[in-house]
């Protein structure tokens, strides 16, 4: 048996694929190396409404297919690029339907801690914290912690 188990409890972090939800599986597969806790990477998905002349549509299931699909290797992709080979056991992959702050607030339910990056691939970009992050340390059912990235060149006083 791993000398992570469940008993050392577990990280949920959201990953979309962005830089922002890359730094911060990064900040969480080390704080899960430090804490022996293993990490839980959550992508969210939905289908897109669709609006027709008789009102709201479902989406037609090829295109539900191919989100869900989209979705799976985008976390997939980011977790890859993020972890080490070494970290393989320690990392578990989620791909849940739903808004990405309700995923992840249930998700983290019996979470020792969620984090969330700053921004992700979500509307309006000069926020200072994104919607879903900042939802997330609303109404978190445990510590949530926000990974900021790296400063942009010549924005730092």
């Amino acid at each position: 048996m791993s000398s992570r188990s469940k008993a050392n409890g577990h990280i949920v972090v959201g990953v979309d694929g962005s830089d922002s939800s890359k730094d911060a599986l990064r900040w969480a597969m080390r704080q899960a190396e430090l804490t022996g806790c293993t990490v839980n990477a959550v992508i969210a998905w939905e289908y897109p409404p669709l609006y027709g002349s008789i009102g709201w549509l479902d989406a037609p299931q090829e295109i539900v297919g191919h989100i869900k699909l989209s979705a799976s290797q985008a976390l997939n992709d980011a977790v890859r690029e993020v972890a080490k080979k070494s970290d393989a056991e320690l990392v578990h992959e989620t791909v849940a339907y739903g808004t990405p702050a309700a995923v992840l607030l249930d998700a983290a339910r019996d979470a020792s801690l969620l984090v969330v990056g700053s921004r992700g691939h979500g509307g309006f970009t000069g926020a200072l914290l994104g919607s879903v992050s900042q939802h997330c340390t609303q109404h978190g059912p445990c510590p949530v912690v926000v990974v900021r990235g790296p400063w942009p060149v010549g924005t730092r006083g």
